[in-house]
């Protein structure tokens, strides 16, 4: 079976242990997905599927893409992202659902899109000191000196400075799943997960060492 699966993410919510202990886990809708494609080493040199995850009205997906679509017979869908993994008993068409990947103690890989902030200047962004607050001092939540002038006469590619914050694709790893639904296609997942409600994540068996 492939090592991952397409998701919504629901939200947070919090769950007891039979001794009380409090769990904070956020719910994720984990497919069902569909397989759209499959990859094998012989013709593309690796092997993985392509789910598709999300229903969408045809008439908002192109001519091309459609084409594509068809050939699974599932219809139309929102996202399409390659999975990894044992693929030998996934075939074109096939649904899979989170029951089939995942299991209640997995440890699991979640990528999801950051939530994005907006422009922020290096305080907020890189959590600098900034001046003191003295009067006078006119230096207050400015990022200070960027480089030197005669030497490099640039500034070095990766400076901490003012810029957009979040909107970025973001892996949180080694998340444990505490209960799988199958009947509701949900899975809990222990702790927080990247992206906001309804952002599409990606959750995948961890690489472990």
């Amino acid at each position: 079976m492939v090592n991952g699966i397409l998701g919504k993410k629901l939200g947070m919510t919090q769950i007891f242990t039979e001794n009380g202990t409090r769990i904070p886990v956020t719910v994720v809708q984990a497919g069902p997905c569909a397989v759209i494609q499959k990859k094998i080493v012989e013709t593309d040199g690796y092997n993985a599927v392509q789910l598709g995850f999300g229903v969408q009205k045809a008439q908002r997906i192109n001519k091309p893409e459609m084409g594509h679509l068809t050939k699974a017979g599932k219809g139309a869908f929102k996202f399409l992202r390659e999975m990894k993994g044992d693929i030998s008993d996934c075939e074109v068409g096939a649904e899979i659902l989170c029951s089939d990947v995942f299991a209640a103690g997995d440890i699991v890989d979640v990528t999801g899109v950051s939530k994005g902030k907006g422009f922020q200047g290096v305080i907020k962004r890189w959590n600098f000191s900034g001046g003191r607050t003295s009067h006078g001092s006119k230096f207050h939540r400015a990022p200070g000196s960027i480089g030197c002038s005669a030497w490099p006469s640039r500034v070095f590619k990766g400076k901490k400075m003012a810029g957009q914050m979040g909107n970025a694709q973001v892996t949180v790893q080694n998340l444990e799943i505490v209960e799988v639904r199958t009947e509701q296609n949900l899975i809990l997942i222990k702790g927080a997960i990247p992206g906001p409600k309804d952002g599409l994540v990606t959750v995948r068996k961890a690489v472990k060492a």
